[in-house]
């Protein structure tokens, strides 16, 4: 029987090069009845793992803390280096409502969390997306300003605009956690037939919306074995869909005499979001869910 209240987390930690240390996280996740890990993907250059969960909301929630306890306890952000941001052991950890869960809802979990995680585990939590208290912190990249590195200098000097949303005005070794609710993301790099990284940095500034370039996108540009990396996260694919974020990378990559070598996805991908690609590209326009034969499946 399908569960009737469904919320997913899409939890990112910063390890991704020590299989002992990402297993004894994902243990840790996937202790809670009701909870349940889907998906998870670890990278070494970008040092991080991004793992789905999805079940009953409070589930969810006790799974969460258990997961950013057992990283903060085997994560040292004094010693953790990697491509990809970052502030934290659990670096970020949104709440997706999925099946008769409001985004309110949502937020409220993210809330209820980041005071506990803030109060018992002793851990500076910020809040992010809907859950966010304040205009600033809507965006993520905000309160990464710096990483971590920047975010305990900013802490140790008093700057009270740093100060977090709950827990210590300072850093222990596990870093700070932000916690928030948003509609799905689709996490989206794009490798390039380069290792020019400034090649893929410079992509990443045209496409990202922070520069001027497509809403609901932020990008960067990595070196990710060997290769250059546009990184991405598609922040609402219904009004900025993948297949135009693609093209647009195509474009850009063509400037300067190289082509996309290959894409993936990091966690996991609405379906209406594939449909809407195979429409664009195959010129399917009476292609909806009703035409997928997996759909009429048990």
């Amino acid at each position: 029987m399908k569960q009737k209240h469904v919320v997913a987390a899409v939890p990112n930690f910063s390890e991704g090069r020590r299989p002992e240390v990402i297993q004894a996280i994902l243990d840790a996740y996937s202790s809670v009845e009701g909870a349940r890990v889907i998906d998870h993907s670890s990278d070494p250059d970008h040092n991080r793992t991004v793992v789905t969960i999805v079940g009953e909301p409070e589930a969810v929630s006790e799974a969460l803390f258990r997961g950013i306890a057992k990283a903060a306890e085997l994560i040292d952000m004094d010693e953790q280096q990697g491509e990809h941001p970052r502030i934290g052991a659990t670096d970020v950890v949104p709440f997706v409502p999925i099946t008769d869960v409001t985004m309110d809802e949502a937020v409220q979990l993210a809330r209820n969390l980041a005071l506990r995680v803030g109060e018992e585990l002793g851990i500076p939590v910020y809040l992010y997306a809907k859950a966010a208290t304040r205009p600033d912190r809507v965006v993520l990249s905000h309160i990464r300003k710096g990483e971590y590195e920047g975010l305990k200098a900013d802490l140790e000097a008093g700057k009270e605009e740093r100060l977090p949303d709950f827990g210590p005005g300072k850093l222990g070794k596990a870093g700070a956690t932000v916690i928030g609710a948003r509609p799905p993301l689709i996490a989206y790099n794009i490798y390039l037939t380069t290792d020019d990284v400034s090649i893929a940095r410079k992509i990443a500034r045209a496409v990202r919306y922070s520069s001027g370039g497509l809403r609901n996108i932020q990008a960067i540009g990595v070196l990710v074995d060997g290769r250059a990396q546009v990184s991405m996260n598609l922040l609402d694919y219904t009004k900025t869909p993948v297949y135009r974020v693609t093209e647009m990378v195509r474009r850009e990559a063509a400037r300067y005499g190289v082509s996309i070598k290959s894409a993936e996805l990091i966690g996991i991908i609405p379906q209406q979001a594939l449909i809407d690609a195979a429409q664009w590209y195959l010129q399917l326009d009476n292609l909806t869910p009703e035409s997928i034969l997996e759909n009429y499946l048990d």
